[in-house]
């Protein structure tokens, strides 16, 4: 038999964009009230758009979340179904009134991803025994088809609706690839086993946080993305400090920046600008 991939086979679902704003309180407090409520109420109705998403296909949705620290004001999050619909995203917002007021302060763009460490060895073998090769047209054949049905029963994963939970914790992350400690370097069994271990801490949470994880090698500046949604925010801290003790992050992760905020439904929103939460 051929040597097989050490790769496994990601799917790949929803485009998703992070926007971090800081919001301008001085300028925007020395307007009217009046021209307050007439810039708040319009972003509203776009929110408010946004919220409800596409009825047909793909939920296709944005959501809005006040942060708590000083690492911003707003978060806006979004799904879409190409990169080129998160451009229009940006672009519709960037012709509001209400932008001038926001000063972008940090973005992060990533795919929705789906690792099969599971199945990537059985499926690689099978094709190996029918004397297929990788690389090939055939082989490449071969693992689209074998992909198809487990993309189908996933739908649901690969393109997600925003969870109404109340609160967001969202962190990019890596895997380790130096010259002593390289998750690259290790058998695809080995890191297959240990990334079972670590799916298993966050199955033991499913109740309470739900989980999104998004891939952004060659989009942006780390690997993955993180987005955890519950309506207790400690959960996060006892499910990410579990997951510290598991191989996978003690010996082979490095995080970036946590960003934690609050939701602020569209039917909120136009308190946020007055300085309230609902």
């Amino acid at each position: 038999m051929p040597e097989l991939p050490q790769v496994p086979i990601t799917l790949e679902g929803s485009s998703v964009l992070h926007q971090m704003f800081r919001f301008d309180w001085t300028a925007w407090n020395k307007l009217p009230a009046t021209d307050r409520a007439a810039l708040a109420n319009a972003f509203t109705e776009m929110l408010a758009r946004w919220e409800r998403g596409s009825s047909e296909g793909h939920p296709n949705q944005s959501a809005l979340f006040s942060q708590i620290g000083h690492k911003g004001d707003l978060t806006l999050i979004h799904f879409r179904d190409s990169m080129e619909d998160l451009n229009r995203v940006e672009l519709e917002l960037a012709q509001t009134g209400i932008y001038p007021y926001l000063q972008l302060v940090h973005s992060y763009l990533s795919v929705v991803e789906l690792g099969l460490y599971e199945s990537s060895e059985k499926l690689y073998t099978q094709l190996a025994e029918k004397g297929l090769e990788p690389g090939t047209p055939e082989w490449n054949a071969g693992l689209t088809e074998g992909t198809a049905r487990t993309a189908g029963s996933l739908a649901s994963r690969l393109y997600p609706t925003i969870p109404p939970a109340k609160y967001l914790c969202f962190y990019p992350m890596d895997r380790k690839r130096g010259e002593t400690v390289n998750w690259y370097a290790e058998t695809m069994a080995d890191r297959r086993a240990m990334m079972h271990e670590h799916m298993l801490i966050g199955r033991r949470y499913a109740d309470s946080v739900r989980q999104i994880i998004t891939g952004s090698i060659g989009l942006d500046d780390w690997e993955w993305g993180v987005d955890l949604f519950a309506d207790e925010p400690v959960i996060f801290k006892k499910l990410i400090y579990e997951m510290r003790f598991d191989k996978v992050s003690a010996v082979y992760a490095t995080f970036g920046q946590f960003f934690l905020s609050v939701r602020v439904p569209a039917a909120n929103a136009a308190q946020w600008f007055e300085g309230t939460l609902a």
